[in-house]
């Protein structure tokens, strides 16, 4: 039987975070404290979504305990800028399987939803998972600068090498992008935290198929671990983010990440809006986008 939902206010203190490292950013968000976090931690429009989500998780993994997280879903309703407190609920847990969900709260509004699967142990081995494209390991590939005024702020956090062509606002022929990507300031392996930063971090696949500047803010973000990441050892993941539909409203978004050895790290999804002040001929008519 399940046990009852316990609610966890996490605050109290006030931590104003300026340029802290990664790891010293990610430690605040398990510290359940009143988060500031200054627009130079921003992406387009308030606090990097990945970034907020992997504050979020670590919040959860405290009322997780030893438990592995397996799968998380979040639903960005506003975006984070002004000071805010995260709030855990334990829903429940079985003998293998817990529930726990989480709010970033402003001004007594949750801004942030998210939903998490955790479980007893590990997964093992993996029995299935996609095979990472052929490409050039990380040291092999150049370093894009990515223009001021088409990059949000947090990303100056990481370093971009892209793999093949495809550039955004390119006008390419699909709709993806594939790129090897690194926490400039945090050179150890990526966790749960840093992975769902980094698969948040290579710009929307929809951009390959444009040739101007168009908004596409995301309103949903989940991810699922893969059973390699605890044996990650490179900082460098491989993040393919693929378009598989798309309208002149929603653009559906799925992500893979793999380590330089090609084990698979992870599983992305992301549902974006098309911003309605966007420009009506950046969006292309009648392109097929599927797979």
């Amino acid at each position: 039987m399940l046990c009852a939902i316990h609610r966890h206010r996490v605050g109290g203190t006030v931590n104003s975070l300026q340029n802290e490292p990664i790891a010293a950013l990610l430690d605040a968000g398990a510290s359940g404290t009143e988060l500031t976090l200054p627009p130079s931690l921003w992406g387009f429009g308030g606090v990097h979504g990945g970034l907020a989500l992997a504050l979020v998780v670590r919040a959860m993994q405290r009322a997780a305990g030893d438990r592995t997280l397996r799968s998380i879903h979040a639903q960005f309703k506003k975006p984070l800028r002004d000071p805010f407190v995260v709030e855990v609920d334990d829903e429940g847990q079985g003998r293998t399987v817990s529930w726990i969900g989480a709010r970033a709260i402003v001004h007594g509004t949750a801004t942030l939803r998210a939903s998490a699967v955790f479980s007893v142990g590990d997964s093992g081995p993996a029995h299935a998972s996609p095979a990472m494209p052929d490409v050039a390991q990380p040291e092999n590939c150049p370093t894009v600068g990515i223009p001021r005024e088409h990059a949000p702020p947090f990303l100056r956090r990481t370093e971009l090498r892209p793999v093949g062509s495809a550039r955004p606002y390119t006008g390419g022929p699909k709709p993806e992008l594939t790129a090897w990507l690194r926490l400039v300031d945090d050179d150890v392996p990526p966790d749960d935290s840093r992975l769902i930063v980094l698969m948040d971090s290579l710009a929307p696949s929809y951009l390959a198929v444009l040739r101007a500047p168009v908004a596409l803010p995301t309103v949903t973000y989940s991810v699922s671990i893969g059973s390699g990441l605890a044996q990650a050892s490179s900082p460098w993941i491989l993040v393919r983010a693929r378009t598989d539909l798309a309208s002149h409203d929603w653009v559906y978004e799925r992500l893979d990440a793999w380590a330089p050895d090609g084990t698979y790290l992870g599983a992305g999804e992301q549902l974006r809006l098309v911003a309605k002040e966007s420009p009506e001929h950046a969006i292309p008519d009648n392109r097929n986008v599927s797979r």
